[in-house]
């Protein structure tokens, strides 16, 4: 079944194209860097951009900064909201339902091909923005050791073990997204709906982030600690937010998945 659902995704051209825009838009903000030398100031834009003019290897955490408050979520929240929607839109749910696999079953296909695709999503950004940084930031005389955030000076290896942990955050983070976004798949006969319901309450966790009045909900919004991953090119590395991140969004994952689970179990399934 796990198999099946791999095959279903990966031939669909959405997923394609949603995986190379992902790595398109990396690679478009690179030749432009490229070509006119010119960074971000402080504090404007996303992170490591200026950086990444003097020493390629940094680009990896430059492309997660790039497509994550928009591209990325957008492409899960995609994939999450057509899981089980998208088979009822199609009138196949009756179908798969009445084979001897179980609703538990087929949900847990569903949630495994998702995972695949959040972790090869975010594995495509880095990947290729090693490549890119590779290609048009080679390291400048001088510049072989990388600044970190805070100043201190940062070995490759040092980089290149805290890029993989920022990937797995990431990846945390956007399972969040999936697993409001598989939810309201289960609810709805829609995958529009189920996606842009998603959205819609990314849209909102953004804004009451932003919003002074809603400080004492913020630190439960999902979108609160989604750019806590920056911390782990700190030196030393500052846990108290991302270790904040990764406890919201595991509950997050798992409220929503719990209640997936209990609406699909129990769902009347017409289409």
């Amino acid at each position: 079944m796990i198999v099946v659902e791999l095959r279903k995704l990966f031939r669909r051209p959405r997923t394609l194209v949603s995986l190379a825009l992902l790595v398109g838009l990396p690679l478009t903000v690179a030749v432009l860097l490229a070509t006119t030398r010119v960074g971000t100031a402080a504090g404007n834009g996303p992170a490591f951009l200026s950086a990444v003019l003097n020493n390629g290897s940094l680009f990896p955490a430059a492309a997660l900064a790039i497509v994550l408050p928009l591209f990325l979520p957008v492409a899960v929240a995609i994939v999450g909201g057509d899981a089980v929607a998208g088979e009822a839109s199609a009138g196949m749910l009756r179908y798969l339902i009445a084979r001897p696999v179980g609703r538990t079953r087929l949900l847990l296909a569903k949630l495994m091909s998702l995972v695949v695709y959040v972790l090869g999503a975010v594995l495509a950004v880095v990947v290729s923005g090693y490549v890119i940084g590779l290609l048009f930031f080679p390291a400048q005389p001088g510049a072989e050791v990388v600044t970190s955030v805070s100043g201190p000076a940062l070995t490759p290896q040092q980089v290149t073990l805290r890029i993989g942990a920022a990937m797995l955050y990431v990846a945390l983070s956007m399972l969040g997204v999936g697993a409001i976004a598989l939810f309201l798949s289960t609810v709805s006969d829609s995958s529009l709906g189920a996606t842009l319901g998603a959205l819609a309450a990314l849209v909102a966790s953004q804004l009451f982030t932003a919003l002074d009045a809603a400080a004492t909900i913020r630190p439960y919004l999902p979108t609160r600690y989604w750019l806590a991953w920056i911390d782990f090119f700190r030196e030393p590395i500052l846990w108290r937010d991302i270790e904040r991140g990764l406890g919201i969004q595991a509950v997050y994952v798992a409220v929503f998945l719990g209640l997936a689970w209990a609406n699909f179990a129990t769902k009347d399934v017409t289409s």
